[in-house]
């Protein structure tokens, strides 16, 4: 089976591994500030905060954030849960906001209309979390304008999105966002195994991130309450998370980031033959905006509006019986039972709707060979 997408693991990524393990500190170690560093030279942010997966990335954010019980989260519902079950981590109430049709993310047009709504029924957001969908960036300054009029905070979910430039400057630059989150996650650009980041320019917010990582609990001077010289001194000053990245995974994230300008190139070459190769189906290939540069995280197609749901089924069927690995990203979040339970019903997000009853993700990652994609390219033609 071709995969979807998969890590790429080389004889340096396992170099580095091994030297951190047969180090003295495996776990809160010298790597973590490491790989921190080095990510946050990639996105040009002020500071960074590694953890053990995105979507604790996420919690975090939002308490950094003082989201409280009754607060709103809006997200988009083209994506994993996680984008929104951070907010109901923290007992707040979500709703989103539909996509636009051609690129899948966040609709700027039926933001501002939702947000006018909102704000007569006195239900405005407290966050909003944006989504790089497929690794292209949303209308970044647009909703980063409608922050300052709506006053809401921006946690960007660019899990799928390292290495990703917005009007030529790296995602994660926080230009536009209070803080930005990615994934490390094997299928996602580079990988820690499971892993993830938060990245910010407010030092603030950097230091409470940085506590909630760690159960809440400082060992620096400067913050404590009750000012000690002891080397052994600590406070838990509020309710804090384990959610630390260790230094084994650390290592692996270093060496990756020396090979993820490659990681893009190659998945940028393979959207330059798909494109090639599909152009004549009866298929929409992915927009890329003009002022972004896409990490392409996925490589989505999405069926002409004549396929129904069930025939994009029996693509994908006849794609994974034939060895390929075609995925469906992402199943609407307001379809799923726990949020049907919650009030989302069928048809409160059309857009979103319409795009998941026709799209298939196909492969995209830098271990496919070229006959790999000759492969699904000749399926495809096949099929229709």
């Amino acid at each position: 089976m071709i995969p979807y997408s998969r890590q790429s693991i080389n004889k340096k990524d396992l170099k580095s591994v091994l030297s951190a393990l047969k180090s003295d500190l495996v776990t809160t170690g010298p790597k973590i500030e490491e790989f921190e560093k080095a990510i946050r030279k990639i996105v040009k942010a002020k500071y960074a905060i590694a953890v053990n997966s995105a979507t604790s990335a996420l919690h975090l954010s939002c308490i950094s954030l003082n989201l409280k019980p009754n607060d709103w989260l809006w997200t988009s519902p083209n994506s994993f849960v996680a984008s929104a079950n951070c907010g109901l981590y923290c007992g707040a109430k979500i709703d989103f906001v539909d996509i636009d049709p051609k690129t899948y993310n966040i609709c700027t047009e039926n933001l501002i209309k939702k947000l006018k709504i909102a704000k007569i029924q006195k239900k405005l957001p407290k966050i909003i979390v944006t989504v790089s969908f497929a690794g292209q960036a949303c209308d970044q300054s647009e909703i980063k304008k409608l922050s300052k009029i709506y006053k809401f905070k921006i946690v960007e979910d660019s899990s799928h999105a390292l290495g990703a430039k917005y009007k030529k400057e790296p995602l994660g630059n926080c230009k536009y966002t209070d803080i930005s989150v990615f994934s490390f996650h094997p299928v996602k650009i580079i990988t820690t195994l499971e892993g993830g980041i938060a990245v910010t320019n407010n030092k603030k917010i950097y230091q409470k991130l940085k506590m909630l990582r760690a159960h809440g609990i400082t060992r620096d001077k400067s913050l404590l309450k009750n000012p000690s010289n002891a080397h052994w001194y600590y406070e838990q000053q509020f309710l804090g998370y384990n959610y630390r990245m260790n230094d084994i995974e650390a290592a692996l994230g270093i060496s990756q980031l020396t090979r993820l300008n490659q990681f893009i190139k190659k998945r940028l070459k393979i959207k330059k033959f798909y494109d090639k190769k599909l152009k004549n189906l009866p298929i929409i290939l992915p927009t890329i905006k003009k002022e972004n540069i896409s990490s392409m995280h996925l490589y989505v197609i999405n069926l002409n509006k004549n396929y129904t749901k069930n025939k994009r089924d029996n693509v994908i069927k006849f794609l994974r019986n034939n060895g390929i690995g075609a995925n469906v990203h992402y199943i609407p979040i307001h379809y799923q039972p726990y949020f049907k339970k919650l009030g989302f019903k069928k048809g409160m997000f059309p857009n979103c709707e319409s795009y998941y009853e026709r799209a298939i993700s196909l492969p995209i990652h830098s271990m496919l060979k070229k006959k790999d994609l000759i492969k699904i390219v000749n399926l495809l033609k096949s099929i229709f």
